[in-house]
């Protein structure tokens, strides 16, 4: 497979904007070549535009070469480039396994780009023989989140592998919740398959949502083409700065990540003792998804108390069931008491008036 045959031929003919701090290599005391005020405010300097300092230290975090690694205003702007790079609007098409993320068909739409829905088996893992039927010549990219959102499981990692292996096109893994998860990351396989495509954040494990940092590892030139195309100065200095010294500390991430799965135990524990509930689907996230009597009603008392849970009972295979992100402890026990209080028959009640 050329991967380069993939490519939209206007992006591949694109000559990109050449920033000022594109065009010179090494270290300089005098800058006068951006445009920029002098003087030191002290943000007065445009950020590097490829983020070399930041993607070196997530280099050596992931074992994943500088060259194999694109930052990000969050996945988004990742999933975004890559619909925008590799689809053809009013043409091409990209594959998603429901339920899953909504941003891939919203990125899709907004590129004016069609999308194929597949929905995923009973337990949640991909239906290969539905994914072959539908991935036609028009689909460019098969976008699958493994941990998924929002069901939390993983995807069965023989089952990626196989479509990475036979399908014509990029395989997009969003991985965004794998530091949650008793796996490895899908990038030790990005060296021997070059449409492999596997998304990471900083916004989940390492506390960093505010900062919006995505990550996306790939062959080097898909990370040539998502270079070319990104807007000069996506991430900004603070951002880069902030995250950079985050990274530092990486056992305050692995000690938020224990805590987060020893809670998510207990927060398990305490709702199978609850009457309203009625299935916990097994997670590897740092989220359960949780059927229960009356989702949406279940979800209306929360907020009149101030909790706030994700209602997905609107969506395909999840019937009455919400997502409960883990919180802090005392946030948990919060939770479980107002669901406590909450009877089955009440709710029974509310739903026939």
């Amino acid at each position: 497979m050329n991967i380069a045959d993939l490519v939209r031929r206007n992006i591949r003919e694109l000559k990109p904007y050449s920033s000022a701090r594109d065009e010179f290599i090494g270290e300089a005391a005098v800058f006068l070549d951006a445009n920029e005020n002098p003087y030191p405010s002290p943000y007065n300097r445009y950020p590097d535009p490829l983020q070399k300092k930041l993607k070196q230290r997530i280099s050596e975090l992931k074992g994943v070469p500088m060259e194999n690694i694109f930052l990000g205003n969050g996945s988004d702007e990742a999933i975004d480039l890559i619909i925008r790079a590799f689809c053809e609007p009013s043409q091409d098409v990209i594959l998603i396994t429901e339920p899953t993320y909504g941003m891939y068909a919203v990125c899709a739409d907004v590129n004016n780009v069609g999308v194929r829905r597949v929905t995923l088996t009973s337990d949640f893992q991909l239906d290969i023989e539905a994914i072959r039927a539908n991935a036609d010549p028009s689909v460019k990219a098969i976008f699958l989140c493994s941990p998924n959102n929002p069901t939390g499981n993983l995807l069965d990692l023989d089952s990626i592998l196989r479509l990475v292996r036979e399908f014509r096109g990029l395989v997009v893994v969003d991985e965004a919740y794998i530091d949650f998860a008793a796996t490895e990351s899908l990038t030790r396989y990005l060296d021997d398959n070059p449409n492999l495509v596997v998304l990471q954040t900083l916004s989940k494990a390492w506390g960093l949502a505010g900062l919006r940092v995505g990550m996306c590892f790939a062959s080097s030139f898909i990370i040539g083409i998502l270079n070319k195309i990104k807007y000069p100065y996506n991430i900004s200095s603070l951002t880069q700065q902030y995250a950079l010294e985050a990274l530092q500390n990486e056992r305050q991430k692995e000690a938020w990540v224990r805590e987060i799965l020893s809670e998510r135990t207990a927060v398990t524990a305490a709702l199978k003792e609850l009457s309203i509930v009625r299935r916990i689907y097994p997670s590897n996230a740092n989220f359960i998804l949780v059927q229960v009597e009356n989702a949406p009603l279940v979800y209306q008392k929360l907020v009149e108390q101030g909790t706030i849970v994700r209602d997905r009972s609107r969506v395909v295979l999840c019937e009455n069931c919400l997502r409960i992100t883990i919180g802090t402890p005392s946030e948990n026990v919060t939770l479980i008491r107002q669901l406590s209080e909450i009877t089955t028959t009440e709710l029974t009640t509310k739903s026939n008036s």
